[in-house]
């Protein structure tokens, strides 16, 4: 298959999220949990879990916070050396928000940082999945569903944060 292959499918998955930007319920709820996985509340609740947390859970915390750091500047310097520019400017008809971001598309911050967060928490009470990842799933999404990102920078972010919060998880909880 090739690449312009891949592109086009990926285009038409891209629209067949997008294309429901317009039913009010399903906005409402994009709109909403894209914002857990922005930086502010991902910062609050590591910092929450930092201050509150003791045992397991705070070195948990401590691995959340460095596979958030961590993966943050890995997405930036990915932003810098693949420039892809977001689906809204290029795909015609693209539904978004009004006033979008404009910083390069790959991969997803948004998905990158929350499942950093969540896979340390995952790892440490595998029990929290069934609340975690529909929550981390759901932000990937809304990033689709507002036209802000590909279905490949999605894939990447989930992939880069699972991969990090991982890591992060061995060496620092793991030890002890």
């Amino acid at each position: 298959m090739s690449i312009h292959a891949l592109y086009e499918m990926e285009c038409r998955l891209f629209r067949r999220i997008n294309q429901h930007f317009e039913r009010r319920m399903l906005n409402a709820y994009f709109r909403m949990i894209t914002n857990i996985g922005g930086a502010v509340l991902e910062i609050a609740l590591v910092l929450f879990l930092l201050i509150f947390a003791h045992g397991p859970l705070h070195l948990t915390a401590i691995a959340c916070a460095v596979s958030l750091i961590t993966s943050h500047i890995i997405v930036q310097i990915f932003k810098r050396c693949f420039p892809r520019k977001r689906p809204y400017l290029i795909l015609d008809g693209t539904n978004h928000p009004v006033n979008p971001i404009q910083d390069n598309s790959f991969p997803s911050g948004h998905s990158t940082a929350i499942f950093s967060v969540i896979t340390p928490l995952i790892l440490l009470h595998p029990s929290l999945s069934l609340i975690l990842l529909p929550i981390g799933l759901s932000v990937a999404v809304s990033r689709i569903f507002l036209g802000l990102h590909y279905p490949s920078d999605v894939l990447s972010g989930i992939l880069l944060g699972s991969v990090t919060g991982y890591l992060c998880f061995i060496k620092i909880v793991v030890p002890f």
